[in-house]
């Protein structure tokens, strides 16, 4: 059995065995705890391949998202909570893509293209770490990476209110929490090696659709971009 799962986990597509009972538990917790409101699901593809790009505003943003994204995916988790109590277990549980922050890990990226490349779905935060200001941060060039050399789709989705959960729950109340899936969009194509210059151009652009997703008071450094407004839904 263990050579049986030693092998699974090599499988670019799998989501470990215990993927459809923890998403069922988190959506049978969400659906208690919070009053979700989720809009844009007719935007995500029928299938993979896709990249869904989040914000990271809290740490229950996954477990929101997670609730209702409508296809099994894999998702990048930073190398520290690999061997965290719990967490590192549940991370294990659902093969999540282990990354070493403030550098580049290849070892990563090889694995997150190998997903994507088989027709996967890849969630992953463009911002690389979770925002102490409560709005969006400057975008880090990883997602933008992985879509120039996979071509694949990307999904602009963003949670917000979860960062209420816990406080509101405290006074025997349930948050309202908001998910929001954008139009799927694809990469620029290009011709020949692709240069920094496009690589930090593009992941602009993956902000800007994200922040024109959010309330204005959750944009962050983009809230006066005016590029967002090419964005907003009905523009």
């Amino acid at each position: 059995m263990r050579d049986m799962d030693r092998t699974q986990e090599k499988d670019p597509l799998y989501v470990g065995r215990l993927f459809p009972v923890i998403r069922g538990v988190i959506r049978f917790l969400v659906k208690i705890l919070t009053r979700l409101d989720v809009k844009g699901l007719e935007n995500v593809p029928e299938r993979g391949p896709y990249i869904m790009v989040v914000n990271h505003l809290h740490w229950l943003d996954s477990p929101m998202i997670f609730s209702v994204m409508p296809h099994p995916g894999r998702v990048f988790a930073g190398e520290k909570w690999e061997k965290r109590f719990f967490i590192g277990w549940l991370l294990k549980s659902v093969n999540a893509i282990f990354v070493k922050r403030g550098e580049v890990d290849r070892k990563a990226l090889r694995e997150a293209l190998a997903t994507i490349e088989a027709g996967g779905v890849l969630g992953m935060a463009p911002e690389g770490t979770r925002s102490k200001t409560g709005g969006l941060q400057r975008g880090r060039s990883g997602a933008a990476y992985l879509a120039f050399h996979s071509g694949a789709k990307l999904v602009p989705t963003v949670s917000t209110g979860q960062e209420r959960v816990v406080s509101s729950l405290l006074h025997l109340r349930r948050a309202r929490v908001h998910v929001v899936f954008g139009p799927a969009f694809d990469p620029p194509t290009v011709s020949g090696k692709v240069t920094t210059a496009q690589l930090d151009s593009f992941t602009e652009e993956i902000m800007w659709r994200l922040a024109a997703l959010l309330p204005r008071e959750y944009r962050g450094v983009y809230a006066d971009a005016p590029e967002v407004k090419n964005y907003e839904q009905g523009a």
